[in-house]
């Protein structure tokens, strides 16, 4: 296959050119859209695949790339879609259209002019209001009792962190409408990570890894306290999260972690001293800031994403033995729930974010499964941590949910 770059002169907004069968990365007005798919691939072929393909003598200089899905088991596969029309909008403005076909005439003059025609025609999207059911798609029960095995096994010394989740099915009497969705959590998270890849739509706070040539970047995020709309009381509850003995140990054991994996792999890696307030829409997380040099050979961004997925903040800490009781305790199949989502180009550079505040839509997209989970240390009681999930909730419920 071959690639051609081009410029593209009119203004296009990402979520339009997604609409709801597209592909999404964006954060803020900068990332990439794309339709079609010219290939599939796992995360083991994908950088061989977007090596091998043939810039057109006519392009931009640039990289294809890919968008991608790696679960939350390290042992399960992960899935990459190069797209066959990927519009980008860079973060210094200019923006550009990557077309990928198979001969030249897939990538002449007629052929971008149709591509860049067919992603920018408006679409009207409907404020369609419908009927929902929200309900458990695991037992609560289940959830609190895996959440007490969890922090007892914290105390016994066994482990010193695990993240449970749990998972609720919302279910519409019409399908969803996607497009709508993903511009409804624009004007929520339209500082955050949102995405949308093969039926999965999410709009996630937490960058797991990001590589821009040398450059290394992470923000882990561990802690949660809600927002209510009201600056006193959102700040009394930000310097609560701060001051929790128990917050800042979950905290410290996921910085802990992505310093040490990053640490090899770079010259230098700078964090912040103390951790910040994240705020999106509904909640507020601690959050610290990591950055580096990558030393040679500077490493593909996938190699840091296995290495670093999944963090004690999805998972726990020891990895494996954290990751053993959520699979005997948890009561179903994450997924891609707890992993990351995002994009590799073929030099190796991208962006991933971890997949958290996400729905799953079914073929019809008349079901969503939602996902929302918490650290459980020593100090964890199994209601607040039911009442934490609840919060996490509402993000993705709001942006579903048109009564």
């Amino acid at each position: 296959m071959k690639y051609r770059i081009v410029a593209v002169q009119q203004p296009f907004d990402l979520n339009d050119v997604c609409r709801g069968d597209g592909f999404l990365f964006v954060r803020n007005n900068a990332g990439h859209a794309a339709r079609g798919i010219a290939a599939q691939c796992s995360g083991d072929n994908v950088s061989d695949l977007l090596s091998s393909l043939q810039q057109a003598p006519v392009s931009l200089p640039g990289s294809p790339l890919a968008f991608g899905l790696v679960p939350f088991l390290p042992t399960s596969p992960a899935t990459f879609f190069v797209p066959h029309a990927t519009f980008s909008i860079h973060e210094d403005g200019s923006r550009t259209l990557t077309l990928i076909g198979e001969t030249d005439n897939d990538l002449d003059d007629n052929a971008v002019s149709r591509a860049i025609n067919e992603a920018l025609t408006p679409v009207a999207v409907s404020a369609v209001a419908g009927s929902y059911s929200v309900s458990p798609a695991t037992p609560i029960n289940t959830y609190l009792s895996a959440v007490t095995a969890a922090r007892d096994a914290v105390r016994r010394g066994d482990i010193q962190k695990a993240v449970i989740a749990r998972d609720i099915d919302v279910t519409s009497e019409t399908p969803f409408n996607i497009h709508g969705v993903l511009l409804r959590l624009r004007s929520s998270f339209g500082s955050r990570y949102r995405c949308c890849i093969d039926k999965m739509i999410r709009a996630s706070p937490e960058l797991l890894v990001q590589v821009d040539g040398r450059t290394v970047r992470s923000q882990p995020l561990a802690g949660t306290a809600p927002r209510t709309g009201d600056p006193d009381t959102d700040a009394r509850l930000a310097a609560d999260l701060i001051a929790s003995t128990k917050t800042q140990i979950e905290h410290r054991v996921v910085i802990d972690m992505v310093h040490d994996t990053l640490l090899p792999h770079c010259s230098y890696l700078d964090w912040e001293a103390e951790p910040s307030i994240v705020t999106v829409a509904n909640v507020q997380h601690l959050g610290t800031a990591i950055e580096g040099a990558l030393a040679e050979p500077v490493p593909n961004v996938l190699q840091l994403v296995r290495a670093l997925c999944p963090t004690p903040a999805l998972g726990g800490s020891p990895s494996r033995e954290a990751i053993d009781l959520i699979v005997q305790h948890e009561g179903f199949e994450r997924g891609n729930y707890g992993g990351a989502v995002g994009w590799v180009d073929a030099s190796g550079n991208g962006t991933f974010a971890v997949t958290i505040r996400c729905a799953e839509l079914n073929a019809d997209r008349t079901r969503a499964r939602l996902f929302a989970g918490g650290g459980i240390v020593a100090e964890s009681e199994p209601l607040a941590e039911l009442a934490e999930t609840q919060a996490k909730f509402q993000a993705m419920l709001s942006a579903l949910i048109r009564p």
